[in-house]
């Protein structure tokens, strides 16, 4: 055995290009799978961990799944808004602790999100450098957001040029880095969290700007109020200087959300209010584990798919190695045709080539299988 492993050594070092190709072919047909299985694996468990942290999520009528993965994860479509009046709803029912989310606009590339300290308390986030975002015009950012931008507490943080296509978003601002948040290895690590109402002065429901009327910036004037046309200059950045200038236009009951994060008392109480949504015309409350389940479904079907083309890949590549063993045979006759002369059986020619084949395929399996995991690491890191 010793023999037939040192010949077989010495034929696949000889034969470079063809052992490279070999066991390259190889490695491919194994990292695909193994990258795949162990990236959908962990995404998986990522989301349904999440999911189930939370119990129920409010919001307006639409697309559960828009509604879900806007209010868990900050991805995905905008849903359509509800208002604080239904976060008031909630909370009058005795049922259950509400915690508001607006999080549809962005601060260079990540998801700006509004909420309130309930929320920091729910998720068990705390500032690993500053403070929370208490006070208009605050922001905090989430581990990865700090690490990817190189932001510190003191810097600012600009929000993104407005849709053009929703006309909502219709104000930028730099906002005041007064904190990052410690690591936690969710949606969180990846999101600029402020106030609520700073989420609804960049979303343009309010915004500040300068008192004094001059006659190009006055839309009409009234005995009690001064309306200001578009011209007037609104504050890029809120400062103490101007913060009593930033004003809302729009009733308390009607500033928008996109999603509620409910949390019942007790089983009982989550019963009653998911009665309580099933007549309602305009909300919905979900329970995400199921919607992140339905969600997964899908990802699991299309992933039956690559798993059948993989076998099909695997296939084939199987037929390629046994073309290349029939090859090498014929390629190699005076080679074989000397070992006979030398008193080689045919049994242990076959050993030779066996193993040939063994070491090259398990050279790509190990070398596939070493690579689908530094993907994985890659990816997640």
């Amino acid at each position: 055995m010793k023999t037939a492993l040192l010949l077989a050594w010495r034929s696949l070092a000889y034969y470079k290009v063809r052992t490279l190709l070999l066991v390259g072919c190889v490695a491919l047909v194994v990292l695909l799978p193994i990258a795949v299985q162990l990236l959908v694996g962990a995404q998986s468990r990522a989301l349904q961990a999440r999911a189930q942290a939370t119990p129920l999520v409010a919001g307006a009528k639409g697309s559960r799944y828009d509604l879900v993965l806007n209010g868990l994860y900050f991805r995905g479509r905008t849903p359509a808004l509800t208002s604080m009046a239904e976060l008031d709803a909630v909370r009058a029912t005795g049922f259950a602790e509400a915690i508001p989310i607006l999080a549809r606009a962005r601060a260079r590339g990540r998801p700006l999100v509004g909420t309130t300290p309930d929320y920091y308390r729910f998720r068990g986030l705390r500032a690993a450098r500053g403070t929370l975002p208490l006070i208009l015009g605050d922001a905090a950012l989430g581990a990865d957001v700090a690490r990817e931008l190189n932001a510190k507490v003191g810097d600012t943080i600009g929000t993104d040029q407005p849709n053009l296509y929703d006309l909502g978003l219709n104000y930028t601002m730099n906002l005041s880095i007064v904190g990052v948040f410690a690591p936690t290895g969710t949606a969180d690590d990846n999101a600029v969290f402020v106030d609520l109402k700073t989420a609804w002065i960049v979303d343009g429901v309010g915004h500040g700007h300068d008192p004094k009327a001059t006659d190009d910036t006055v839309l009409k004037r009234e005995p009690d109020r001064i309306v200001f046309n578009e011209k007037v200059r609104k504050h890029e950045r809120i400062t103490p200087k101007n913060l009593r200038t930033f004003h809302f236009h729009a009733p308390p009951a009607e500033l928008p959300l996109t999603s509620i994060l409910v949390l019942p008392h007790e089983d009982k109480s989550a019963t009653k209010l998911k009665g309580r949504y099933r007549v309602s015309k305009t909300g919905q409350l979900l329970v995400p584990t199921g919607v992140v389940a339905e969600i997964l479904g899908f990802v699991f079907q299309v992933k039956r798919f690559f798993d059948a083309h993989v076998a099909l890949v695997g296939a084939a590549t199987a037929l390629f190695l046994v073309l290349i063993a029939l090859l090498t045979v014929r390629v190699r006759r005076r080679e074989i045709e000397a070992l006979r002369r030398l008193g080689a059986s045919r049994f242990a020619i076959a050993r030779i080539f066996g193993t040939e084949l063994a070491l090259a395929v398990s050279a790509g399996a190990i070398l596939g299988a070493l690579g689908g995991v530094v993907v994985f690491l890659l990816w997640m890191s």
